[in-house]
């Protein structure tokens, strides 16, 4: 290929070869797409289409200087390469279309993919695919591939990935929509291009589904921890006159976390049995449920995952507890005074203070067990191996096993010291008294479920009984008896 002035001669088909049956026929080329822009993205999506089998030109401003490019590629002006193809990936930023506008005879009848983004929300009063529609009235503009980014299509992380298209012509969104499948990307289409501003809003956002359980778990935690903290710190500092501020680090700390990682639990499926109770109120499963409820119900993985993390750094805490700097000193102490006093401290053993201490660190370990099985099920790759039954039996049966067994780790634990005058300091109950509310209202409510009248009835509506007919049932039933 000879370079001219910046500009290439027109790509010529490649050489004619004989087929192995003597035919003469020319071998099927590969499509040839072109890219606009050498930057990372424009690389990195330019090598992903040279592996998927097309043939990729570039274009750019400096077509003599633009950097590496893949091998296989080629490179041009921009008008040269615009000519060559007829689909056309935008990899420029916004700032940069100005060019285009000169360009417009050249991209005539052309599909242009426009992957650009922004760098917050309403930077320009009009998205940039409809501005760049109206820079090239001519050509077919289609949004699309711009939650795809550099990194992902280097390492090959497209199987499977979700992206959306838009644009105002069929025939062009299903030209990207091919090729996109052939990356390995599942294409979901938009509509018109009055969809573009939605599509370029969807790389700025920011752990969106995590939003209300992070703040729930932040709001939980910063509540019982500043609650014990005027229980345990300050109040025997009040009383007392005892200073065990220390204990802040990690025995309070490993109270809060298994408080806040139980309530999280139960708040996972709070929102199942109250959508289960609506629709036995309402005897019927077509109406929606309300805003709150629906969002509720939308994030309850995220909630399920926050409430393992809490479990994680109540287990890392509880094994770090035999090393502990108090916990050292108070066993060399003991040990000390009794090789001074010659004087071995008597076991007494209590079988009922026995059985209600292994058991109550045998749920917790079971408990913790379920609570793993629970994060690992929900990682796509597990769960996408999975029936939709047993996903069903895991998430549903499983954990509301789990939310029961951790319940009664939390039960088990306080289990002599309900009734005990001396447990409510300040007249407060302890924290892990608040946390088996929620959990316990959540096992009644499912229990008064699984009745078999009430699972019965829960089932009809859900398969689409309803409870009373439709108005225009009604009016057949009343037209045919007359």
């Amino acid at each position: 290929m000879t370079v001219a002035s910046g500009v290439s001669e027109e790509i010529k088909p490649e050489s004619v070869s004989l087929c192995p049956l003597g035919t003469g026929a020319v071998p099927e080329q590969p499509e040839l797409l072109c890219i606009f822009g050498t930057g990372d993205l424009g690389r990195s999506l330019g090598l992903c289409l040279l592996q998927s089998g097309y043939r990729v030109v570039y274009g750019s401003r400096r077509p003599h200087s633009c950097g590496p490019l893949p091998q296989g590629a080629q490179v041009m002006s921009h008008a040269a390469a615009a000519l060559s193809a007829r689909l056309i990936f935008m990899c420029v930023h916004r700032e940069h279309y100005g060019f285009l506008g000169t360009m417009a005879p050249h991209l005539e009848g052309k599909v242009l993919v426009d992957l650009s983004n922004n760098l917050k929300k309403g930077m320009y009063q009009e998205a940039n695919a409809i501005y760049l529609q109206s820079l090239v009235p001519g050509a077919a503009v289609v949004k699309g591939l711009n939650t795809l980014s550099a990194w992902a299509l280097q390492n090959g992380l497209l199987a499977g990935k979700q992206v959306y298209l838009c644009g105002n012509s069929a025939e062009a969104k299903q030209s990207v929509a091919e090729m996109a499948t052939k990356l390995g990307l599942t294409v979901l289409d938009k509509g018109s291009l009055s969809a573009a501003r939605e599509l370029e809003d969807f790389p700025l956002r920011l752990f969106p589904e995590w939003r209300l359980p992070l703040r729930v778990a932040i709001g939980l935690t910063a509540f019982f921890f500043f609650y014990l903290l005027i229980r345990d710190v300050i109040y025997a500092y009040v009383e007392k006159k005892k200073d065990i501020s220390y204990r802040i680090m990690v025995s309070l700390a490993n109270k809060v976390f298994p408080i806040v990682s139980l309530i999280m639990l139960s708040l996972c499926y709070l929102p199942g049995v109250i959508a289960a109770f609506l629709q036995l109120y309402r005897g019927t499963k077509y109406r929606r449920f309300p805003d709150w409820l629906d969002r509720w119900m939308l994030c309850r993985k995220q909630m399920g995952l926050l409430a393992l993390g809490f479990a994680f750094l109540h287990a890392i805490h509880t094994f770090i507890i035999p090393i502990r700097y108090a916990v050292r000193h108070k066993l060399i102490s003991r040990v000390v005074d009794e090789m001074k006093n010659n004087k071995t401290t008597p076991f007494y053993f209590d079988n009922e203070e026995a059985w209600a201490t292994d058991s109550f660190y045998v749920l917790g370990i079971l408990g913790f067990f379920l609570y793993v099985l629970l994060g690992l099920t929900s990682l796509p790759s597990v769960g996408g191996s999975l029936s939709w039954r047993e996903f069903s039996f895991i998430q549903s049966k499983l954990g509301h096993l789990t939310l029961l067994i951790c319940t009664a780790h939390g039960y088990i634990y306080g289990w002599n010291k309900f009734l005990s005058p001396a447990t409510y300091k300040w007249y407060t109950p302890p924290g892990y008294m608040l946390c088996l509310v929620v959990p316990t209202v959540v096992l009644v409510l499912k229990t008064l479920l699984l009745f078999p009248c009430v699972d019965r009835t829960l089932t009809r509506i859900r398969q689409g009984w309803e409870r009373t007919q439709p108005r225009e049932e009604l009016d057949e039933i009343k037209a045919t008896n007359l």
